[in-house]
């Protein structure tokens, strides 16, 4: 199944997460030339700090800020977490 939270809004982001066999993580962003790495850094922590692997997650960024993109993907692991 696939889990989402967000929306393509301006200065918002869709987070789409599901199961996978090795972490993989997708970033399309309207600012990728400028904070690619930044945004990263941030879905990595969160899966860090969630205790999350093994996932396929998705960020289509409109320009949200780091914890707009945190939030998010909490939000989206949760409802992963909650279907189990």
């Amino acid at each position: 199944m696939i889990y989402q939270a967000g929306s393509k809004e301006s200065n918002d982001c869709l987070i789409t997460i599901k199961k996978s066999n090795e972490t993989k993580i997708h970033i399309d962003s309207i600012v990728g030339h400028l904070f690619y790495d930044q945004i990263l850094q941030a879905v990595k922590e969160t899966l860090d700090d969630q205790l999350v692997d093994h996932v396929e997650v998705t960020v289509e960024d409109k320009g949200a800020l780091d914890y707009t993109i945190r939030a998010r993907l909490i939000v989206a692991i949760r409802r992963m977490k909650n279907d189990v």
